[in-house]
């Protein structure tokens, strides 16, 4: 089988390396290319892209895969399946036409549930107890592909977004693998979607993270844990000062308006609508993040001040 890999990190590492592990191993890549990352604003070079070098297996690193030069790249290494794993790009058809086989894509959500770009942030803010990975054929409508394999696994208590993903991400390289393996031997069977249950989710923007203490605590827990690594959840000190909050517990607190401060002994407690909200990992702006009990030492925060005021 001659495959084409196209993704990016974090998402499409693992899967890369698993592959490169197998039977499977691409005949080339195509990833997005290096950009300027970080406050020096230096260019490097993605782990998908230094893996493949590493590997020396093609790599292919175009600012869209529309363009026609590219398209008559991929057509000459004649592949019979695409498999996309998070690669940023809306795929036209003349594109997906290119594979003799199939083109497929892996995605972490128990699809038709969370179609769209943040599909494990979206799970935690859903309170979904169980999210999985879905191997679909891709279609011209968003995540709507007939379904090759779907897995499922539970979500961990006080899992993050970035805990949540990287472990999909190791199992999905195994998935792969599975799928590959029925569509190599010819005893892949695709199944249509059940559309009527999907549901979408968007792109996250630094906003989606901003902390309404007027929402219940269960749901603020949840809201800290989608956005951790990105954006972070947010909120104002009473100085003004933005602080990030990585790490939450939900907690019982004495009733006071929304965003009181109701502990900062040792504790930073907050008031939300309903019951009380304890950070326990926060972040100044510029600084690293502490524990709370670290931050409170030198933060001079008093207990009935307010937060989340502009």
């Amino acid at each position: 089988m001659r495959l084409i890999l196209l993704g990016s990190p974090p998402y499409a590492t693992a899967v890369l390396a698993a592959l490169l592990a197998s039977p499977f191993r691409p005949v080339a890549i195509v990833t997005q290319p290096a950009r300027a990352q970080g406050r020096g604003k230096k260019v490097a070079e993605s782990a998908v892209a230094e893996l493949a070098r590493s590997a020396g297996v093609e790599l292919l690193e175009p600012e869209t895969v529309r363009d026609p030069a590219v398209l008559d790249k991929l057509r000459a290494l004649a592949p019979d399946v695409f498999l996309v794993v998070s690669y940023g790009e809306i795929l036209r058809a003349e594109f997906l036409a290119i594979p003799k086989v199939v083109s497929l894509n892996v995605h972490p959500s128990l699809l038709p549930r969370h179609r769209g770009a943040t599909p494990v942030p979206a799970a935690i803010l859903a309170g979904d107890t169980v999210t999985g990975v879905a191997i679909q054929k891709v279609a011209k409508e968003l995540d709507a592909g007939d379904l090759l394999l779907v897995r499922e696994t539970p979500i961990k208590a006080g899992e993050t977004s970035g805990e949540l993903l990287a472990r999909l991400a190791a199992w999905s390289g195994e998935l792969v693998l599975e799928a590959l393996t029925l569509v190599d031997s010819g005893r892949a069977h695709y199944a249509p979607q059940e559309h009527a249950l999907a549901t979408y989710c968007k792109k996250l923007t630094k906003e989606h993270g901003r902390i309404d203490w007027s929402e219940p605590a269960v749901e603020l827990e949840r809201l800290v844990r989608a956005m951790n690594p990105w954006p972070g959840a947010a909120t104002k000190l009473p100085n003004g000062t933005d602080l990030f909050v990585w790490r939450a517990t939900v907690a019982d607190g004495a009733s006071a308006a929304p965003g009181t401060l109701l502990d900062t002994s040792k504790r930073l407690l907050v008031s939300t609508g309903a019951r009380a909200l304890e950070l326990t990992e926060v972040q100044l702006p510029g600084k690293r993040p502490l524990p709370a009990a670290d931050f409170l030492r030198g933060a001079r925060l008093e207990t009935g001040a307010t937060l989340g005021a502009t």
